[in-house]
């Protein structure tokens, strides 16, 4: 098993930053790829980015290009979000996949962090 901890959420003005770790532990050796994902109130879990595991490629959603950078080192997985906005408040969570190819389905995804809450006021 994977065990997933993110840390980093918060309440941000609109325009504002905020940076999201996830914390990996135990089998990450069966790890593809790791991938962000949000669920605002009422809605589907949302893919937002994606890296793999080994060759650090990675994927993104087009309502985050250019404002949110994913990156990893060992055995964290990061989420910068630049010029926030309302609509990006959310739970987010961490996800990782061990097999390929690389998904934006959440289903796709085998272990899951608990969430942490960003909310962007306006």
């Amino acid at each position: 098993q994977v065990q997933l901890v993110e840390s980093g959420g918060g309440l941000v003005q609109a325009g504002g930053s905020l940076r999201l770790s996830c914390a990996a532990s135990g089998r990450t050796f069966s790890t593809y790829v790791m991938a962000w994902f949000r669920q605002a109130p009422g809605k589907d879990r949302e893919f937002v980015a994606a890296i793999t595991w080994f060759g650090g490629t990675i994927f993104q959603s087009d309502s985050v290009k250019g404002r949110f950078t994913i990156s990893k080192t060992q055995n964290t997985l990061y989420l910068q979000m630049n010029s926030l906005k309302p609509e990006d408040t959310a739970v987010y969570y961490c996800a990782t996949r061990g097999a390929r190819p690389v998904t934006y389905q959440a289903t796709g995804y085998d272990y899951w962090g608990q969430g942490t809450q960003v909310t962007v006021s306006s």
